[in-house]
Parts: C-alpha cells; sequence; structure tokens
C-alpha cells in the first residue's frame, strides 16, 4: 500500500459516493508572532492499495519541526477488506485527518511525515512565516 495524494487544507470531506472534496490546499502559513496556534487544517492522504493487500495496515504520522524534533505523532490502523468478487483492480481509500489547534513554536519549515507499515511513504511540507526571535536595530 502506498500514499498516491498527501497535501494539507482548510477543509476536506469525502460524499456519500467516494468522492474526495478538498478546499484551500496550502503549504505556507504567516503569523504576526511565534509561538503561534494554527485553529484547523486539514490533512489530506489517499492510500493505493492492491487487490493482494487485504488486511491490516499500520500508519504513522509525524509531524517534525523545522530542528528535527518530533511535535506530534498520530498512530493509526487501517483494515482492507475484500472487494467484490471479479475485480481485479487496486482500490484508493481517501482519509481526512482533522487538526485542530497545532501550535508551531518557531519559524521554519516543518514536515509531516507518513509511514505505512514501517515504510516511509512521503514528506508534506509546511513553511511557518513570521517575526524572528532577534530584535532589528
Amino acid at each position: 500500500m502506498e500514499v498516491d495524494l498527501a497535501l494539507l487544507a482548510d477543509a476536506a470531506t469525502v460524499d456519500g459516493s467516494g468522492k474526495l472534496n478538498i478546499l484551500g490546499i496550502f503549504d505556507r502559513l504567516g503569523t504576526s508572532a511565534f509561538p503561534t496556534r494554527h485553529p484547523r487544517m486539514s490533512l489530506v492522504l489517499r492510500f493505493a492499495a492492491g487487490v493482494h493487500e487485504v488486511g491490516k495496515h499500520e500508519v504513522e504520522i509525524l509531524l517534525k519541526a523545522p530542528d528535527g524534533k518530533q511535535l506530534v505523532r498520530i498512530d493509526g490502523e487501517m483494515n482492507l477488506a475484500a472487494g467484490p468478487r471479479g475485480v481485479s483492480s487496486g482500490v484508493l481509500v481517501p482519509h481526512i485527518l482533522n487538526l485542530d489547534g497545532l501550535v508551531f513554536p518557531a519559524p521554519g519549515r516543518y514536515a509531516f511525515d507518513v509511514r505505512v507499515d514501517g515504510e516511509h511513504q512521503v514528506s508534506i511540507p509546511l513553511t511557518l512565516d513570521g517575526p524572528t526571535s532577534s530584535a532589528q536595530a
């Protein structure tokens, strides 16, 4: 199983037919002070799995700060069921993780690292811009 779509957005939903709806894709945020709290963002992932990948899969998401330190860790499990009989193609499984109130301690480039079954799949960058901690004369 692999991740074939990964992004950050203001909001996202999956409708009753499985269609993924995404609003406000971004990779950069600005703020007037640090630390800063972002009210809400949606981490949008779409997993691509072959018919032979039925069963449980471990998913790990890490938010790393510009200095490489881990800020947030989310562990989960996905259980893929067998598709209809006679279907030989794989499946696409959309997943939306709404993240409320994340705190970013300093400016710089952050990354959401996604691993499936222990293998790194994708890093989603997020740059935070704003004032630096050093005063200008």
